[in-house]
């Protein structure tokens, strides 16, 4: 217990920065019911010292059974990520380039934010309207003051991303051209239509990560409407974007997303999160058109639209290859993960233990090492990589 007490003394002293004030915050928002931390009194959401030490008084427990969560959440996942790591499995976490209004990141640090006297969001991100929604969507995240940001040397982000280095191997970017210009939107307005560009940070940004953490393992989320400028960006800091290969058969411009337009430093992935599973995609999420182009494209799909879809993700030149549990154990719709856009039923799906059966894992080796993705590492020479997520 004595060594348990002092590792907890040694997490709360190296992690005071954002500790102290995240376990206040919860604790206010329990006292609050959960609601806004703009409709908490004024004194207590405008940080004034005096609330605060009184609140960290009457809290004293409450904020020591935080504390503690926190330490026994850090201490549990260092296991697992050392259990992982002796058995050659990489964890990838993804970094969201926005964060909600309401939580301790904004109510802790509003000088970095958009925020108006009041503290209400000036304006909010989002994305223009497109074919899929003609007015957008409008996310409602704070935008960054990324002047500011710059001139106290993007202390917060640094911060933030040393911290996701220690929880996970690899960093996927989420809106990764975002960096690059984001969509304003006037937090008056009820859709993303009045928005316009502004621009992000660009590599100053990442020139300054580079310099406090080293070099970085990063993923950049690159779907959806990419200019030529974001693409530069990306090529510039020499970051793998994403290509997904359900993506691939529909018009033309679509075919970045089939393995012959691929470049080396790429991550495929046969679906993300967000997508259908590939059997479930194959049978309601595609026209016969599609189908038609995937077959001439895929070759034999016998075993499995699944598949022909891993092989031919996994034979391509990218460096990185993800294939998602569902399309492994060939699952439908019911399998989601992910529908974006709707708020309930997500992230519920697990697999069973008895799921995982040998022959399976005797298949995806068998692919994995003949192109090059997997065997012992004594014959393995600047090889690629392989997960399963």
């Amino acid at each position: 217990m004595e060594a348990q007490r002092k590792r907890f003394e040694k997490f709360c002293w190296d992690n005071g920065r954002w500790l102290e004030d995240y376990v206040l915050f919860e604790a206010l928002r329990r006292r609050y019911k959960d609601q806004s931390w703009n409709t908490w009194p004024r004194e207590i959401a405008k940080r004034d010292p005096a609330a605060l030490d009184q609140a960290r008084t009457e809290f004293g427990d409450e904020l020591n059974v935080g504390r503690f969560l926190q330490f026994a959440f850090l201490e549990q996942w260092r296991a697992l990520r050392a259990y992982a790591k002796a058995r050659g499995i990489k964890i990838i976490g993804d970094l969201a380039i926005f964060v909600s209004y309401d939580s301790a990141d904004v109510w802790t640090h509003p000088d970095v934010f958009r925020l108006d006297a009041e503290r209400n969001p000036e304006v909010v991100a989002g994305v223009p309207p497109d074919a899929f929604s003609e007015t957008g969507q409008r996310w409602g995240n704070p935008l960054y003051k990324w002047e500011a940001l710059r001139d106290r040397g993007y202390d917060w982000w640094v911060q933030r991303v040393r911290w996701a280095l220690m929880l996970c191997d690899i960093i996927r970017l989420d809106h990764f051209r975002g960096f690059q210009a984001c969509w304003e939107i006037p937090a008056s307005e009820p859709t993303a239509v009045h928005g316009h560009w502004v621009p992000g940070p660009s590599e100053d940004l990442f020139v300054v990560l580079r310099q406090q953490l080293g070099d970085l393992p990063f993923i950049a989320e690159d779907l959806g409407l990419i200019t030529e400028d974001v693409v530069a960006l990306r090529e510039r800091l020499a970051i793998p974007g994403m290509r997904v290969m359900q993506f691939g058969f529909g018009n033309p411009g679509a075919h970045i997303y089939l393995p012959h337009k691929y470049e080396p430093n790429t991550v495929v992935y046969s679906g993300t999160h967000d997508n259908d599973t590939t059997v479930g995609w194959w049978k309601s999420g595609t026209s016969e058109e599609e189908r038609r182009f995937a077959r001439a494209y895929l070759g034999d799909t016998q075993d499995g639209i699944q598949w022909a879809m891993i092989r031919a993700a996994e034979a391509s030149v990218a460096r990185q290859c993800v294939i998602p549990m569902q399309d492994v154990l060939g699952l439908g719709s019911d399998g989601r993960m992910n529908i974006p856009s709707s708020a309930n039923g997500n992230w519920s799906w697990r697999y069973k233990p008895d799921a995982l059966a040998p022959e399976l894992a005797e298949k995806l080796a068998t692919i994995a090492n003949v192109a090059d993705r997997g065997g012992p590492p004594e014959h393995i020479v600047d090889s690629g990589e392989y997960f399963v997520v």
